[in-house]
């Protein structure tokens, strides 16, 4: 039924629908699902130990025969900067005071970029698709992962950045437009200008490269499927639509706050992690709005925030809470990932005729 076969035949999947990793949200449970519904599962794995990486990937490949994607990240080695972390220390310390946390430690590195560990496990379990976010590793690990048999894709924002992961050996590009959930994956210069829309992006990216070209960002039902595949895409990412899914790893107080998300709900931060990223806004991005030219960089910025997310109370928690999501959050629909899948692809037929 697909007009446009190369993503899967590149993939081994039957449907273009790529579930976004989502750090922390995604589950080998909602993975295999995806990948057993004949789409792609994915694991974020950009903030999980090499441990934590094999047995969620060993997992998921128990639970399903399909392919499965693996993203990570591969930022830069952040520059750390005293005063900034003073600065920011300062700021930060009324709301650590307030869930009972104690004095703002120095910052950290809480989640490191892809390294010689994280390829040791790929390298060793051998999935089906790695993806990045951030850019891309080292070119010689990228010659490894190839050598592997992976697939790779990545994230591009910007023309550019497409022409440049083509160059570098990505097998298909992922076009993540503004409106999408999440961090922005620009990789080039400051990472502000990565705001091209999805609609603007898709058919500047598919005109600039030779590789199947992903859309991603505000893609929610088949009509976004159906106009992804109008502006050239060989096929879609969606991550938003999908934290509604039972398999996904999101607490009480993030449902909730997604319940009651509307269109004008989002907006992009880097007071969460020193990267823009689109949450709902809550009470830490309003009053941290005037902050984001301070935020540490990336993700400095994190080791900092993210503490108060585990506050103890859960009314509290949801003050401080990065709720990951894109301008189609309010169009949200509770099921089984399955179940999506299979209504996204029904839908996006009955669009296209």
């Amino acid at each position: 039924m697909w007009t446009r076969t190369d993503l899967l035949k590149l993939l081994g999947i039957e449907h273009p629908i790529i579930q976004a990793p989502m750090s922390s949200i995604s589950t080998p449970e909602l993975a295999a699902a995806v990948s057993n519904a004949g789409a792609l599962g994915s694991l974020g794995c950009g903030i999980l130990p090499g441990a934590a990486i094999r047995e969620q990937l060993t997992a998921t490949q128990r639970a399903t025969n399909g392919p499965i994607n693996v993203n990570f990240f591969a930022h830069p080695v952040p520059v750390h900067d005293d005063e900034a972390a003073q600065y920011m220390g300062d700021r930060l310390q009324g709301y650590y005071d307030e869930v009972g946390l104690g004095p703002v430690l120095q910052p950290g590195e809480p989640f490191p970029s892809f390294d010689q560990e994280r390829l040791g496990v790929v390298l060793e379990l051998r999935p089906k698709v790695v993806s990045f976010h951030f850019g891309l590793p080292d070119i010689k690990i990228v010659q490894l992962l190839k050598e592997a048999g992976c697939v790779l894709l990545c994230s591009a924002t910007t023309v550019s950045e497409a022409r440049q992961l083509e160059a570098a050996g990505v097998d298909a590009i992922i076009a993540q437009g503004y409106e999408a959930g999440g961090h922005r994956g620009t990789f080039t210069g400051d990472p502000a200008i990565g705001t091209v829309g999805t609609i603007a992006l898709v058919p500047q990216i598919v005109d600039a490269v030779r590789v199947p070209v992903i859309a991603a960002g505000g893609i929610f039902d088949g009509r976004g499927i159906a106009a992804s595949f109008a502006l050239g895409a060989s096929g879609v990412q969606i991550g938003t639509a999908f934290l509604a899914c039972p398999e996904a790893n999101v607490q009480p107080a993030y449902r909730a706050a997604l319940r009651s998300a509307t269109d004008e709900s989002t907006s992009v931060t880097r007071c969460f992690t020193g990267r823009p990223a689109r949450v709902v806004r809550n009470r830490f991005v309003m009053e941290m709005a005037g902050e984001e030219d301070a935020a540490l960089a990336f993700p400095l910025q994190a080791s900092l925030v993210l503490p108060l997310s585990m506050a103890a109370d859960e009314s509290r928690r949801a003050d401080f809470l990065p709720i990951w999501a894109g301008q189609g959050v309010a169009r949200l629909r509770e099921m089984p990932a399955k179940a999506l899948v299979e209504k996204l692809v029904a839908e996006a037929g009955s669009y296209r005729h």
